[in-house]
């Protein structure tokens, strides 16, 4: 047995240990905790700030537009992405200079520090590293006890394995204290310099350096005296180092020190309101407004409504978009905010829901255009009309007959725009505006109606503008239909949604739209009006509350409004009066660009009817009209026809009362009577028809009663509505008509019942029970015309 264990020495084994399973478990279990520990002591983190920063806005050039103070009160601005070299360098020479070299723990500062509170019997001395620091402001500065400097050398370790030396220095340069209320260097080197940190110079980084080792010294005369010695010696060092050079030095020891903190800029105080009132805000917002066109456009918009507010206007509020690149670059939500009363200044009209007047308008004529509802001249009935109830008027309670519909859009009449969004559909228009941008329109069509498109719905002046923007770029051809409106750099970029447009209908509406009135036209703003091109339009809500004005150029657009925050209406609240004038000085601050050219491609021609606008034919004097390539436009003129003269000229004639070769036909325009009627005030070169011969007769009376009377309510197919008062009691609905002769009398029939004669204005009251009724009217030529209708408000006869 020895021999075997001695042989088995021999062979380098050495004696066979076995060791307990129970004991094996025990020990992998211990050295899995082990490592587990040391996991987590890596892992954890050693310091949380959780702090709230301010909400704070910059420009496209970086430079501060506005900021608020955290929710603790506190100055702390978003930390940026590092730290700046010269800070960093200087703060490292002041505060650590052996921080590169050590762990977190600086062993010859903590026996300096030891052998000086020894000698001295006090804290004299706290030996701290950066890292030390931040662990400290991490903990909110609990009391300096050896216990606690334990503790936080502990912790240092840890944080030193955990991050970078870039990144402490990160944290110590964000959570530092810089006197007063002021927390990073972010927000000292805005509130001190007005400078982002990395543009401060030597001086101003030497005295950033030295702030938060005794951030109460600028409270102070003397603090001040002892913080400027500090910041000298600081600066000596550097230079006697090498890292700056002696030149730099004195200049730098010649620059004055701060004597406070500096006013925090409010150019853009709504703006940086609802951006901080967003869910999920995130400062720093980092905008594309351009700071000096921003305070511009600011002061013009302070001086109008200064000017506003002696008409009781209380509220203004203008925005400018970049057609070049979509995005917003000047942003003024209201004015007045130094006023003593509140009239709703704090409200960002920019961001609100209001009625948008008129100023839908151009997107239903570009909608029609494409898709051939209408030609740019194509004649559009203006004239008394009523849909179920609802009585649309033009602004200035005129009628013209008859209009082209891009004569109608510039001169934004409202009876030819009703007419339109009836055609092409209100559910349609209001999808389309959904797609394009429009996020208000939160309600069912049927519950705006055809109000449509003259303010039932309610619009932001910032989603509207970015419509007009949107038009501008398709029409100057920006690469795949452009893009959508951005407002922030981190806003992510996408395609227009109102690409499906096309380059040619949103090229011919705008040309559309340069022909609008300007203001005051018989004065100054004739002459300025051939200085730059401008497509632009105004809208006005019910009851004067809402003032739009929105101008496009090539390169820019600009949206105001004005009105009261409240709602409250005042006389001459208009967007030709109110909101026009502050469009016009706005435009006076940008390079418009010139005009917008027409497309290269995506347009034809049409030949079209000189007088309506529909496609001509044989009998028509022609034109020619651009399209859009798109448009299926197919509709031929039906108002030029043939009429059959006598030799004079001055009486129409037919084959029973006149040899057809003694006739002289010529082709002549023929608007309906009820279009005549109105139409005549406006041309005076369009001839009514002659006068039929009084040996002709004019035909079989039932045949040309429609050539010479119109029913202007109640129209074709129409449902009407009798009104019952507040008390209960049945009213009555009028019913009008015209007559191509002025003298001619008519005879209004209900049912087959008489019930009056009107002449000259053929208006009559009546309550008809609910129903279907047919109406017809008589001339003293025999001439007739029937019109059925269905009266669908109950009506209660033991009320009349």
């Amino acid at each position: 047995m020895t021999d075997v264990v001695n042989a088995g020495l021999k062979r380098g084994h050495g004696p066979q240990v076995r060791v307990p399973l129970s004991k094996r478990r025990s020990l992998i279990f211990t050295a899995g905790a082990l490592l587990l520990m040391l996991i987590l002591w890596l892992a954890i983190p050693v310091v949380h700030f959780e702090d709230a920063v301010s909400p704070v806005l910059f420009s496209a050039e970086g430079r501060l537009l506005g900021a608020r103070t955290a929710a603790d009160g506190q100055w702390r601005f978003p930390p940026g992405e590092r730290v700046p070299e010269r800070f960093s360098r200087v703060l490292v020479r002041f505060e650590d200079k052996r921080f590169f070299a050590h762990p977190g723990v600086d062993p010859l500062a903590v026996a300096r520090a030891l052998r000086q509170n020894l000698r001295t019997r006090k804290v004299a001395s706290g030996a701290s590293t950066i890292t030390m620091q931040v662990v400290r402001l991490a903990r909110k500065n609990r009391p300096r006890t050896y216990f606690e400097k334990l503790k936080e050398a502990v912790l240092a370790l840890r944080l030193e394995a955990r991050h970078s030396k870039r990144e402490i220095l990160s944290l110590f340069a964000a959570h530092a204290p810089f006197g007063g209320n002021v927390v990073g260097i972010d927000a000292a080197s805005w509130l001190y310099f007005g400078r982002s940190p990395d543009e401060l110079s030597w001086a101003e980084a030497a005295f950033l350096a030295v702030l938060p080792n005794d951030p109460g010294l600028p409270a102070t005369a003397q603090g001040r005296i002892l913080l400027l010695a500090k910041r000298n010696r600081l600066l000596e060092k550097l230079r006697a180092n090498g890292a700056m050079p002696a030149l730099e030095c004195r200049l730098a020891l010649a620059e004055p020190m701060p004597t406070g903190l500096r006013t925090v800029p409010r150019e853009a105080p709504h703006l940086l309101d609802t951006l901080a009132a967003r869910p999920g805000a995130a400062p720093p917002f980092r905008s594309f407004l351009a700071a000096d066109l921003q305070r511009t456009v600011r002061r013009v918009v302070e001086q109008h409504g200064a000017r506003l507010v002696d008409r009781g206007i209380r509220n203004l509020a203008a925005v400018i978009i970049d057609n070049r690149t979509a995005a917003i670059v000047a942003y003024v939500g209201n004015a007045g905010l130094e006023r003593r009363e509140e009239h709703g200044q704090n409200v960002d009209i920019l961001q609100s829901r209001r009625s948008t007047g008129s100023i839908l308008k151009p997107f239903l004529y570009a909608a029609m255009l494409k898709e051939g509802g209408i030609t740019p001249a194509t004649l559009v009935p203006d004239t008394p009309t009523r849909f179920e109830g609802f009585r649309p008027e033009n602004f200035d309670r005129r009628f013209r007959g008859a209009v082209p519909a891009r004569t109608a859009l510039a001169w934004s009449l409202n009876v030819p725009a009703v007419r339109e969004l009836r055609e092409y559909g209100i559910p349609r228009f209001e999808n389309r505006l959904r797609q394009w941008g429009m996020t208000t329109l939160d309600r069912p069509p049927d519950d705006y109606g055809l109000t449509l498109i003259l303010g039932g719905a309610e619009g932001k002046l910032v989603e509207i503008a970015a419509l007009y923007a949107k038009l501008a770029e398709l029409a100057s051809g920006a690469p795949g239909g452009g893009r959508e409106v951005r407002l922030l750099r981190d806003d992510p970029e996408a395609p227009s949604k109102m690409r499906d447009l096309g380059a040619a209908s949103a090229y011919l509406t705008l040309q559309a739209l340069t022909a609008v009135s300007r203001p005051d036209e018989e004065g100054f703003w004739r002459n300025f009006s051939s200085s730059k091109w401008l497509a632009w339009k105004t809208g006005t809500s019910f009851g004067l509350r809402d003032a739009w004005a929105v101008g496009v150029t090539p390169n820019y657009t600009i949206g105001v409004w004005a009105g009261n925050a409240d709602g409250e209406g005042k006389p001459g609240l208009t967007g030709l009066g109110a909101a026009a004038p502050v469009l016009f000085d706005l435009l006076g601050a940008i390079d418009g660009g010139g005009e917008i050219v027409r497309p290269r491609s995506g347009l034809k021609t049409l030949r079209v009817c000189r007088d309506s606008g529909y496609l001509a034919t044989d009998l028509c004097p022609a034109i020619d009209v651009t399209v859009p390539e798109e448009s299926r436009f197919d509709r031929m003129c039906a108002f030029h026809q043939t009429v059959h003269l006598d030799a004079s000229g001055r009486f129409r004639v037919d084959s029973r009362c006149e040899p057809v070769d003694k006739m002289r036909h010529e082709s002549w325009f023929v608007l309906p009577p009820v279009q005549e009627y109105y139409y005549r005030t406006d041309h005076a070169e369009y001839r009514p028809l002659p006068p039929f011969r009084a040996d002709c007769g004019g035909g079989p009376a039932g045949e040309r009663g429609s050539r010479v009377m119109s029913l202007v309510y109640p129209e074709p197919d129409m449902s009407v509505y009798v009104p019952v008062g507040l008390d209960g009691k049945v009213g009555q609905v009028v019913f009008e008509a015209v007559h191509r002769e002025s003298g001619a009398t008519i005879h209004w029939h209900l049912d087959e019942n008489y019930i009056a004669s009107t002449r000259v204005f053929h208006q009559i009251g009546v309550a008809p029970e609910p129903g279907p009724h047919r109406l017809v009217l008589t001339d003293d030529e025999g001439r007739r015309l029937v019109r059925d209708f269905q009266v669908v408000s109950p009506v209660r006869r033991g009320d009349r």
